[in-house]
């Protein structure tokens, strides 16, 4: 704004000069011009044209205006001036002055010190002006007219053009670093609404990638962890089949070498009971082998709705315990995947297995409920109960690694009032 202004003020100030001396230095040629000789022919004025000169420069709008007044030929000698004592008196010419001969009008304005402005007899502002004398009929500069100008009011009309220039200036510097300032500002607030944007997406994609480790490691306990309880649970399904139909089918084979039925003159009375006796051992062998094939075996779930496969659970346990189970199930229930079914059946089941064996089937119930997004199921009943920390059976433990396997969270709470088992699965993420 200051290189611009200044720039500007001075055009201004010398284009004001320029104009104002121009029109005056034209009317004072005007005045002026019919009094001198042929400058040409004549190197000195004449007395009559010195008198005329006086008179029209003392006298009127001239004799107010102009406080000085030379004439200059080319050899820098004064051919008249208002002060008598300078006429004839020779000088090296300034640079004004030459540039006025090259046919140039010249002005400065203030430039006199105050002893100058003594000498000329006023202490108001000045303007010096520079005016080629031309010769009419050819346009040669034949000699130069020195005269200074009274401009007081040309100093406020100055004035006045600058400071109006300072104000535009002013105002168009204002305006656009107004300007400027709207768009940075806005720019700023767009950084800053997409910088927190980003640090807020920053943030969340350290909280997954947090969460995607933690399930991570999750995943590869549980996996681990289910190793263990497969193995586990092939052990005891070697053991049940050891102990259980085994023992019976060999306790069959043994009888069936017995001499009720090897010696032909045993009565038929006791052959019969002991044909009996060894139908009746298989038959028990048979039955303990259902019952673990109905622990392995899962019923068709894959195409059943989660209230179905509780319902299914719920009768199943209730067919084989001849025990009363309470089922709630809300009005809705999402659709989930194979696994999320499997392990909601085996909760059911492994819960009321348990709730009948250590409670004796005492308020034996299943609650399904949905809460903000996740699924949650409740199995609990009203035994004496245990402590889940120390007495975690290989039912419940496979239950948890089940559970944890598929992003869901797995509590088991017991006390003197009864046992609760509640699995929660968040339904955004099986979907």
């Amino acid at each position: 704004m200051l290189m611009v202004g200044l720039w500007v003020t001075s055009q201004i100030r010398e284009a004001v000069i320029r104009n104002s001396a121009g029109t005056t230095a034209l009317y004072v040629d005007s005045v002026i011009a019919p009094l001198l000789p042929d400058m040409r022919k004549n190197e000195a004025l004449s007395d009559s044209v010195k008198r005329a000169l006086d008179e029209t420069l003392d006298q009127g709008a001239l004799g107010k205006k102009l406080v000085s007044f030379n004439l200059w030929d080319r050899g820098g000698k004064i051919l008249y001036s208002k002060d008598p004592r300078l006429i004839g008196q020779v000088f090296e010419p300034s640079a004004n002055l030459l540039r006025a001969f090259g046919g140039d009008v010249f002005a400065e304005f203030d430039r006199l010190d105050d002893n100058e402005r003594q000498q000329k007899g006023t202490t108001s502002r000045l303007l010096e002006i520079y005016n080629p004398v031309r010769e009419p009929w050819s346009g040669d500069v034949v000699a130069v007219s020195e005269f200074y100008e009274v401009a007081d009011d040309f100093q406020k009309t100055l004035n006045a053009a600058l400071w109006s220039s300072w104000l535009v200036v002013g105002g168009a510097t204002a305006a656009a670093l107004a300007m400027l300032s709207g768009i940075v500002l806005r720019g700023s607030r767009t950084i800053h609404r997409q910088r927190l944007a980003l640090e807020a997406k920053i943030a969340e994609l350290q909280e997954l990638l947090s969460q995607n480790s933690k399930l991570r490691h999750r995943v590869q306990r549980a996996s681990r962890r289910a190793t263990a309880i497969n193995e586990r649970y092939l052990r005891r399904i070697g053991a049940d089949l050891h102990d259980g139909p085994a023992q019976l089918v060999a306790l069959a084979a043994l009888r069936v070498d017995s001499l009720h039925l090897v010696d032909p003159a045993a009565p038929s009375k006791d052959r019969k009971a002991e044909i009996a006796d060894i139908h009746h051992t298989l038959d028990e062998a048979m039955r303990e082998i259902r019952a673990i094939c109905n622990g392995l075996v899962l019923p068709q779930i894959e195409t059943a709705a989660v209230g179905d496969i509780l319902r299914l659970a719920v009768t199943e346990h209730q067919r084989r315990t001849a025990s009363s189970v309470s089922l709630t199930l809300p009005a809705r229930l999402p659709e989930l995947g194979t696994s999320e079914k499997i392990s909601i059946y085996r909760l059911a089941q492994e819960g009321l297995n348990n709730a009948w064996r250590h409670a004796n089937g005492k308020d034996q119930a299943v609650n399904a409920s949905m809460t903000g997004g996740k699924l949650q199921i409740e199995v609990s009943d009203g035994g004496p109960g245990f402590d889940p920390a120390s007495s975690e059976g290989l039912g419940l433990a496979g239950l948890r690694e089940r559970i944890e396997s598929i992003g869901g969270r797995f509590e088991a709470s017991s006390s003197s009032k009864g046992t609760r088992l509640t699995v929660t699965l968040s339904i955004e993420e099986q979907q």
